[in-house]
């Protein structure tokens, strides 16, 4: 723990107590409060009502057996979660993980984050997540509908479009929002916009499969452009092939970088001639392989085993996009080593906090999670708005209010950050940005 002021170390410690066993939340917590200590000094009323008791707490945690038959006719049983972590906002709102590392409290730390992540878009959005232990790797689409129809005949009664509006995350994508959707709406013959990432003909926005690796070269741009660098000529390292991945390869490369690194689970490519998008999306969506691929289409690539050594390669950018944890200490001392000046967090929570500190210390340019991953949820706010007005925006115009709304999540994070003494600081800032309105609205709503 690394917090000082007496009654946050002390709120800490006693969550620290009574949730021992999960150590993904109590690092995020630990992260946020640290970042809140000028605030609570400056804002006695905090302590006097319980605030910070309240904030780290969810107002409601679901957890339920999921069974489902496989494709041999074996009965299958998974664990399902939906955390609902603060409502103070507007509707619960945040993403459904279906991998084999889900447990509560991975659950738990992404509801915790995406409460100040959703408050710094600027929509009114509340904070949630929610998935499952499952994994629909390998499995067939029979397979896959069945889970997700037997998910929801629970999930159902939990959420809904000005209640708790999900959406996808690791592992679930159009699919399996189509068959979470589609159980929804035969179970409550309703059709509204009780999900978000869904497919365009039926009610989905489009650059929403974009958002958050656009999202994120966009907030990154912002903070380069502050100190007086860009993309332009960069060279960029990108964690992971995923969705984030492919598209901030997409959005950095027309911002005038050039990426020269990706990875999966397995190990990275290294193609210093720069990696063009559209063969890692046509591997990664569409043939479902693995990043070893690449050498088929581009030869004189390398391609090395073990994801973990991506942060080795040289590079003036890193954008970690796979999963949280992913850059440790080793990984940000090579960055540094290697002149890399700027890192944007693309998946939640990538950096441990001794790597987040030693980027910081070298004077790294660095943009936490909650801010710089946020272009997804954005957009799925985008998508409720248009789900509740029964309209469909152009890919213009979703892209130009996420543009517009990265900007400010950079600019509010910034000023933040500098009115209480740490400029520059944009972990601290996307924090006390993040929290000073989702307080203020529990203390207007008094004691719930």
């Amino acid at each position: 723990m690394s917090i000082k002021n007496a009654y946050l170390a002390g709120v800490y410690e006693g969550l620290a107590a009574r949730n021992a066993e999960q150590k993904e939340f109590l690092q995020a917590v630990d992260e946020v409060l640290e970042s809140l200590e000028p605030v609570v000094e400056a804002r006695p009323e905090l302590e006097k009502n319980g605030l910070i008791e309240r904030i780290v707490e969810p107002e409601r945690v679901v957890m339920f057996r999921v069974p489902w038959v496989d494709d041999n006719g074996k009965v299958q049983v998974n664990r399902g979660y939906r955390v609902q972590f603060n409502s103070a906002i507007g509707p619960y709102k945040g993403g459904l993980r279906f991998h084999k590392s889900v447990n509560l409290s991975v659950i738990k730390f992404l509801g915790f984050e995406q409460v100040f992540k959703n408050s710094l878009t600027g929509l009114p959005m509340g904070g949630g997540k929610g998935g499952s232990d499952f994994d629909p790797h390998g499995k067939s689409d029979a397979e896959v509908m069945r889970f997700c129809q037997s998910f929801m005949t629970e999930l159902y009664r939990h959420i809904g479009p000005d209640c708790d509006v999900p959406a996808g995350d690791i592992g679930v994508g159009g699919r399996e929002i189509g068959y979470l959707f589609g159980q929804y709406k035969r179970i409550t013959n309703s059709f509204v916009g009780v999900l978000t990432g869904k497919g365009i003909p039926y009610g989905g926005s489009l650059a929403r499969t974009e958002a958050t690796g656009y999202g994120l070269c966009y907030f990154a741009d912002e903070m380069l452009k502050a100190n007086g660098k860009s993309f332009d000529g960069a060279k960029v390292v990108i964690s992971g092939s995923g969705n984030v991945a492919i598209y901030a390869n997409q959005k950095a490369t027309q911002l005038g970088g050039k990426v020269i690194a990706m990875s999966d689970s397995n190990g990275y490519i290294v193609d210093e001639n720069g990696i063009d998008y559209k063969v890692m999306k046509e591997i990664k969506e569409v043939k479902r392989a693995r990043i070893k691929t690449y050498l088929d289409y581009v030869p004189s690539a390398k391609y090395v085993e073990g994801s973990a050594g991506i942060w080795t390669v040289p590079c003036d950018i890193a954008l970690p996009c796979a999963t949280q944890n992913e850059l440790p200490l080793e990984g940000a001392k090579a960055l540094v080593a290697n002149g890399c000046y700027a890192v944007a967090e693309g998946a939640n929570m990538p950096s441990t906090p001794d790597a987040v500190a030693y980027l910081q210390a070298n004077n790294v340019l660095f943009a936490p999670a909650k801010a710089s991953n946020a272009g997804g949820v954005a957009t799925s706010g985008l998508e409720m708005s248009q789900n509740s007005q029964r309209l469909a925006w152009t890919f213009d115009e979703v892209d130009g209010k996420l543009h517009g709304i990265m900007k400010n999540i950079y600019a509010n994070a910034a000023a933040a950050a500098e009115a209480y003494g740490m400029k520059g600081n944009l972990v601290a800032g996307a924090n006390i940005a993040g929290f000073t309105k989702v307080a203020d609205a529990m203390l207007s709503q008094g004691i719930v």
